[in-house]
């Protein structure tokens, strides 16, 4: 008996942030290209109460494909970010280093944007426009002459000149493709809820380093703020089994009086930092974007920035190449799209790894250096705004939607 099959331009496996935002991309900017998104649940409105840091190069991306309007109102920009670093036991947090927001007068380097806003905006611009495959499961992926296949276990098969892997650390695409993966287990947690404090945050975010890891909070609107901070993988279930009360003074004492007063909204979630890079960005008839490709510390907010600017490359490689008439599914178009992400991605990965190496001890002499180094950085204004750029994401050389330009 011959299996169904339905054909397509474009497969994304994966129906988070960064591949409900290829698909968009693709659908505004090549005509009547046919976009199918498969995922193994169903593609709704996400329940994820965490926010993510939006660079300004991404913010970019989102003007470009025309949803920041609608994020825009439930946005809270970034005015500046303060810097302190202590030891253990330390009660003076000195700070070393703060970051003026502004990447040009009157645009904030980054916002944070709560995850279900951005998915639902993303999900409702997108859904209308192409082919939503939910929830199904993938048993096979099959590379034959001039297509991929994907096999599902319901017997459809869906065929396309490229599919695209959107699907998370664990890509079963990855794996099935035999694309292996370089890098190491931190031996830490990171730890994610949300805060509601008495004091205004002015739009201020704060990273304090401690020997265990930095600790930050991201400002959300009104008096609230996203906490993102990191502990020895040991000592995270002890913070994991506290009550809200119990958990807001751990949060206060962290904080000093910055904020005043905690009220922890959300419930402590944690998960295991590595870094991992996926030793090709590519396959026959497969490209991986996201996390799919490249997992990295926490410690700058780079990662979900990272996955959109890989949507900004693919979305321009895939579109320039059929309107040129070529396989946009094939070695070399694909090869221009790794190339343009591999540099930026190990660059990123480098910087984040080296700056937990460096900060995330107790070593008297290294927290000297380190200091003396934010001390100089501080009073350096080319330097800084140098900083400001790279952390922003802005680019006037790379791919067009980095620059909120349309493809």
């Amino acid at each position: 008996m011959t299996q169904p099959t339905e054909r397509f331009d474009v497969l994304i496996v994966g129906g988070g942030p960064v591949g409900l935002t290829l698909a968009l991309a693709l659908v505004q900017s090549a005509r009547g290209i046919k976009v199918g998104l498969v995922d193994r649940r169903p593609l709704t409105v996400p329940r994820d109460n965490r926010a993510s840091a939006i660079a300004a190069g991404v913010r970019r991306v989102f003007e470009a494909l025309g949803v920041w309007a609608a994020m825009a109102d439930g946005a809270q920009p970034i005015t500046e970010m303060r810097i302190t670093d202590s030891g253990k036991g330390d009660i003076a947090r000195p700070q070393f280093l703060e970051f003026g927001g502004e990447v040009a007068p009157g645009e904030a380097f980054a916002h944070m944007v709560p995850n279900r806003l951005s998915g639902e905006v993303l999900l409702n611009a997108a859904r209308e426009r192409i082919s939503v495959i939910a929830p199904a499961e993938i048993t096979q992926l099959i590379n034959e002459s001039g297509s991929a296949q994907l096999v599902l276990a319901d017997g459809r098969i869906l065929v396309a000149p490229l599919v695209v892997a959107a699907d998370g650390a664990q890509s079963a695409l990855r794996n099935w493709a035999g694309i292996g993966v370089t890098g190491h287990d931190y031996g830490q947690t990171g730890l994610v809820t949300t805060i509601a404090h008495t004091l205004p945050h002015n739009g201020a975010a704060y990273e304090h380093f401690r020997p265990a890891g930095p600790f930050a909070s991201l400002p959300l609107p009104g008096n609230r703020s996203s906490l993102v901070w990191t502990e020895r993988t040991d000592d995270a279930p002890r913070f994991l089994a506290m009550d809200a009360e119990s958990l807001a003074r751990e949060i206060e004492d962290v904080m000093g009086s910055s904020l005043g007063a905690v009220t922890v909204e959300e419930k402590l979630m944690g998960f295991p930092l590595r870094l991992q890079i996926a030793r090709s960005f590519i396959a026959p008839r497969l490209a991986l974007v996201g996390d799919a490709a490249h997992v990295v510390h926490p410690i700058a907010g780079q990662g979900l920035n990272l996955g959109l600017k890989d949507v900004a490359a693919l979305a321009e490689t895939v579109v320039d190449a059929i309107r040129l008439g070529l396989d946009h599914g094939g070695d070399d178009v694909l090869e221009r799209y790794q190339s343009w992400r591999r540099l930026d991605t190990a660059s990123m990965a480098a910087m984040t790894d080296g700056l937990n190496r460096l900060f995330s001890n107790d070593v008297a002499p290294v927290r000297a250096i380190r200091d003396f180094g934010l001390g100089l950085i501080d009073r350096a204004g080319p330097v800084k705004a140098a900083l400001i750029r790279t952390a922003s994401g802005v680019s006037t050389s790379g791919p067009k939607l980095l620059s909120g330009l349309p493809l």
